[in-house]
């Protein structure tokens, strides 16, 4: 069995518990099965609760069938991405669920096993495919991407300043066959941007390594269709929970929630008109982050932001 940290587990669990508990035979979706820590503490909390768990890294998966074994019969565990949830569900007769749980970002497996090409920290092939069937890769961004088109991804999904003299190097660097592996890029990176600025704000490859592993995995497409359409399948008195680990995440799912949970009456109306009131409610407003202890002992919590919604009325 191999074992990591979920972040912010207890939280989540807290957050979905009136939602499970409120049914005699609730359904969670896990929309981000991982390793199935999330999963496995709310399968051994909540004897009556099945689990449908979505993942696109069939590595992840594997081992996560082997972390939930003993609870093979609550637990359907499908390789599909979470924009595909209303598919799945459907392919399953559920029509609605009672809570989901979105752990979005690139997971402990994907960071941990270098091979896989997610870290700047160690020597790896340029991959950063989450579901590794998939045809694009960093490799083929970095090869065969126009100036053009790695600006946009360096500024959209790195909001990186020096974007457009890091797109000139790379153009450089793959004409002349400098460009092989995550080493290559990590340096030619920190070449790219004046030494005053990488004397602040951490490793200078950070911002172009996460819009490679964005633009490779599409998250923000998949995200935007994703959270509309996960709204949709949750019951009444359902919750749904997401922890993202960057601000363009966040951005999405707070807009999202924002707008699920704001009244469309028309402003001046003395009473609330039912068909307009809105159907859902934030458990809390903002987000929270993980405390100082946790985040001592889980690195990976540093950057959490967790938003909770839940739907109040059909």
């Amino acid at each position: 069995m191999q074992v990591h940290k979920s972040v912010m587990l207890d939280r989540c669990i807290t957050l979905l518990t009136p939602a499970i508990e409120r049914n005699s035979n609730p359904i969670v979706i896990d929309a981000t099965l991982g390793l199935g820590g999330h999963s496995k503490a709310i399968l051994e909390k909540f004897p009556q609760v099945k689990i449908v768990g979505l993942d696109r890294d069939q590595s992840a998966m594997k081992i996560a069938k082997e972390n939930l074994q003993e609870f093979a019969e609550r637990i359907t565990i499908i390789h599909a991405v979470y924009d595909e949830l209303p598919s799945v569900l459907d392919s399953l007769g559920f029509k609605k669920v009672d809570g989901i749980l979105f752990d979005l970002g690139v997971s402990s497996l994907q960071l941990d096993e270098a091979e896989r090409g997610f870290s700047y920290s160690h020597l790896a092939p340029l991959d950063m495919r989450m579901d590794q069937s998939d045809p694009l890769s960093a490799a083929v961004v970095l090869n065969t991407y126009t100036k053009g088109e790695l600006v946009r991804v360096l500024r959209n999904y790195g909001e990186e300043k020096f974007a457009s003299r890091i797109a000139d190097n790379i153009i450089k660097a793959r004409a002349s066959g400098l460009l092989n592996n995550t080493k290559d890029l990590a340096e030619l990176v920190k070449s790219s941007i004046p030494a005053a600025t990488r004397r602040t704000g951490g490793n200078p490859a950070k911002r172009t390594f996460q819009a490679l592993r964005i633009e490779v995995n599409n998250e923000l497409k998949v995200l935007e269709t994703a959270i509309p359409a996960a709204l949709d399948r949750l019951s009444v008195g359902g919750r749904m929970v997401v922890m993202s680990f960057q601000s363009l995440e966040d951005r999405i799912v707070k807009r999202f929630f924002a707008d699920a949970s704001e009244s469309k009456s028309p402003r001046g109306l003395p009473v609330e008109m039912a068909e307009f009131a809105a159907k859902y409610n934030l458990v809390f407003r903002g987000s929270e982050s993980a405390s100082d202890e946790e985040i001592e002992s889980n690195s990976r919590a540093q950057s959490v932001k967790l938003r909770a919604i839940e739907r109040i009325a059909a």
